[in-house]
């Protein structure tokens, strides 16, 4: 890992999420209008992409292209922030997952990069509060990664553990990765990578050289492992779908909070935020 710390800081805010709602956070985004309002938020305080789970008005989970079409028109009627779709689900054929991707054409598809447990555990209480397997064969990441490439979305690899990095080496001897590689390393899942600086640097040193790539800090974790990131030459995600929370430990308001605060960070180790147009041109991206 070469960090290069004069190049701007690519800020994304993932607006929802599918798990909580409005009971853990009022902010969370149910309807078209409200996801363009946070996307606005989101992109006035310095976000460059927005990542987007779909939800139906009533705040249910969606995985139809018509819930994603509304979203998306919404969001890009407000803003020019660059789209990122999200493929990740339990339970749902993989043709489904692509769909919104095939037919909408985001400038980016985020692609799970492995299979692994999943789940939440209360010490308090000494028991899961949910638990599940997060399934992702290789053969799913490829279907995946070829809708995405034949939709000209740039896939987002997420890696949940230093063996989902690795889970891209195949598919880049297999000629269905190409540069600019873009890589995010999640933290903090319980199956997954433990929320601590030392297997950030795990992580991003096993990286192919010139990758791009952020890290998203589940929970409140997420502000230490973002400055770590900053500190690096990463770039950073932050968002109601990660973390619900602001350094001081108050409630944010709206997911422009979270990113306001990312962009501080930035701001304060000697960085500079990443436009939407310098976000494109490192990435490469063809569509809005």
């Amino acid at each position: 890992m070469t960090p290069d710390l004069d190049r701007p800081c690519i800020l994304t805010c993932a607006l929802s999420g599918v798990v909580a709602d409005r009971r853990q956070c009022p902010a969370i985004p149910y309807t078209p209008e409200e996801y363009a309002a946070e996307a606005r938020r989101a992109f006035d305080a310095g976000a460059s992409v927005v990542h987007i789970h779909a939800r139906r008005p009533d705040g249910s989970p969606s995985y139809e292209v018509e819930d994603y079409r509304a979203i998306h028109e919404a969001v890009t009627a407000e803003c020019p922030v660059v789209i990122n779709f999200s493929t990740g689900a339990v339970g749902i054929p993989v043709q489904k997952k692509t769909a919104p991707i095939t037919a909408l054409r985001p400038a980016i598809g985020a692609l799970n990069m492995g299979s692994m447990n999943y789940a939440k555990y209360h010490p308090g209480r000494k028991e899961f509060v949910f638990e599940f397997v997060f399934a992702n064969p290789f053969h799913e990441i490829v279907e995946i990664l070829r809708a995405m490439r034949e939709a000209g979305a740039r896939p987002e690899m997420e890696c949940f553990d230093l063996g989902h990095v690795a889970n891209s080496f195949p598919l880049l001897d297999m000629g269905l990765l190409e540069p600019p590689l873009q890589y995010s390393l999640i933290l903090g899942v319980l199956g997954g990578a433990p929320p601590a600086t030392r297997s950030l640097l795990a992580m991003a040193d096993a990286l192919p050289p010139g990758a791009h790539w952020q890290v998203i800090g589940i929970g409140r974790d997420q502000w230490r492992l973002a400055a770590a990131a900053i500190g690096i030459g990463g770039n950073v995600r932050v968002g109601l779908e990660d973390n619900f929370y602001l350094p001081g430990g108050e409630m944010a308001r709206s997911n422009g909070d979270l990113v306001e605060q990312a962009a501080r960070m930035v701001r304060e180790q000697g960085r500079e935020v990443a436009t939407v147009e310098e976000c494109r041109r490192r990435l490469a991206l063809r569509n809005r």
